[in-house]
């Protein structure tokens, strides 16, 4: 269903694309697209809250052209990265059910064999932490903010991240400054 604020506008409705080049160092894990964000405007992170979260990010450790991104035509550029989801259509109440997780899961596996230059990836949220490590074929590793999961040689490193959600931005449990250290980490790893 529509929200009113954007009753005018035609949703993109479709199973959402990833964002950025494949050359790039830092893959970005997200778990779906929002159904009045990427769901509307056709790009990932685009449009909602987790969105401005995320891109501000982004921006502040050099990864994107400008701060927030509204709209597939906004101008938008990642530099050395791409965007990339556990799941590609928006799933009812955002929660994706396993087997849409798995139905996807080749998406995913596909892109890690193209992104020949990979050097980290970032999982925002345990859904997606979980799905790139199930296209990883690796299980038993600990999920928490921040973590560092070397993955083994010639392997990306794989950081952990609480998922830039309202349900974590405003209460506190991830804010502006913990997802900035993520990428400052990352922006490191990506330089080694």
């Amino acid at each position: 269903m529509k929200r009113r604020a954007y009753a005018e506008q035609t949703y993109w409705g479709r199973p959402v694309p990833s964002f950025g080049a494949l050359d790039a160092r830092l893959l970005i894990v997200g778990l779906a697209p929002g159904a009045h964000g990427a769901n509307r405007t056709g790009r990932v992170f685009t449009g909602d809250s987790s969105g401005k979260f995320l891109y501000r990010a982004l921006f502040e450790t050099g990864f994107a052209s400008q701060p927030e991104s509204v709209s597939r035509e906004d101008g938008m550029q990642l530099m050395d990265a791409r965007i990339t989801c556990a799941v590609h259509c928006a799933p009812p109440q955002n929660k994706p059910s396993p087997i849409e997780i798995r139905t996807c899961r080749g998406w995913l596996v596909q892109e890690l064999a193209l992104m020949r230059n990979l050097r980290v990836v970032v999982a925002l949220g345990r859904i997606a932490f979980d799905a790139y490590l199930a296209a990883e074929l690796t299980k038993g590793r600990p999920f928490g903010h921040n973590l560092q999961h070397e993955m083994g040689p010639d392997r990306p490193v794989l950081i952990s991240s609480y998922h830039p959600s309202q349900q974590n931005t405003s209460t506190g449990k991830l804010t502006a400054a913990m997802l900035r250290d993520v990428f400052e980490r990352a922006r490191e790893l990506v330089r080694r």
